[in-house]
């Protein structure tokens, strides 16, 4: 049998086994164990399924690099172990021109090929919505979160403002956290503020995070494609009670967004939120004094 037709034949055994093997797999699996998958597999949003991608095939291809590497390894120390009977070190290779050119150019291979990839889909991540169905502003402050549901005027703006996670002895979460509403497959562009210190802004099954600063707005824009609950949080540590920077997102209908939207105006949330609220009053080209016991 020719050389190519036993390849192929010791290579088809193997496919057959890694495609059976993945078609088992749930799609948390296949998407490499990230949270923002159900078992359907529909992503949380239209960007989630990009970032799994990366994430996965980066560690296949580090895996594969390391799989080749031990084996080598290995290879090394069993053809070149000392033999019985022999004496001082074994027969060493020196100065082997394929060799040095092959462990250079794979790995600068390597990194220009994890850089391009990244730099791809951060583009896209980072590519803003001109013109959202929805503008919310998420604003952080310790320890809590406020959102603003921007309108065409003033009048037209809704928002709700948060406290910290409360516990109870046990550690248990008592108190009703921040939640943010989201209407499913609609573009949504979220600015992101802080009042006080450095903040990021993190829904953990979205696989993304930002950070918040003062004096800086950071934006981000998405499309929710699942209704749910799904769990945010500050993956910053701005003080004390950074771990009880916690809120909710909620994932809902377009009829369901609407109608929180109207029980917030009829609880009279309407209006921009002051920047009275923010701690720090004196930002260049403010003009603004700091505040009585601040320096």
């Amino acid at each position: 049998m020719p050389p190519k037709r036993r390849i192929r034949w010791a290579v088809l055994p193997v496919g057959i086994a890694a495609a059976a093997v993945l078609a088992g797999c749930t799609p948390t699996e296949l998407n490499g164990f990230l949270p923002g998958f159900v078992e359907d597999g529909t992503p949380a949003t239209n960007h989630t399924e990009m970032v799994s991608g990366l994430w996965v095939n980066s560690w296949i291809v580090l895996l594969a690099v390391g799989f080749i590497t031990w084996g080598l390894m290995g290879w090394a120390v069993i053809a070149y172990r000392r033999r019985r009977g022999q004496v001082g070190l074994p027969v060493q290779l020196r100065y082997n021109m394929p060799i040095e050119i092959f462990y250079t150019i794979v790995p600068l291979i390597l990194v220009i090929g994890f850089f391009a990839f990244t730099a791809r889909d951060q583009a896209i991540l980072e590519t803003q919505t001109e013109d959202p169905d929805v503008s919310i502003t998420a604003i952080g402050k310790q320890w809590a979160w406020d959102f603003q549901y921007d309108g065409e005027s003033e009048s037209d703006t809704v928002w709700s403002m948060g406290v910290q996670a409360q516990t109870d002895a046990r550690g248990d979460i008592v108190s009703e956290l921040p939640t943010l509403y989201l209407p499913v497959d609609q573009t949504v562009k979220i600015k992101l503020q802080s009042r006080d210190v450095i903040h990021s802004f993190w829904i953990i099954d979205f696989l993304y995070k930002k950070d918040m600063y003062i004096g800086k707005d950071n934006y981000w824009s998405f499309t929710p494609t699942r209704e749910g609950s799904y769990a945010g949080k500050c993956a910053e540590l701005c003080g004390e009670y950074h771990s009880m920077m916690l809120f909710n997102v909620e994932v809902v209908s377009q009829s369901e967004y609407d109608s929180y939207l109207a029980s917030l105006r009829a609880a009279g949330q309407t209006g921009d939120i002051n920047d009275a609220y923010d701690r720090l009053q004196n930002l260049p080209g403010t003009g603004g004094s700091a505040p009585e016991g601040q320096d």
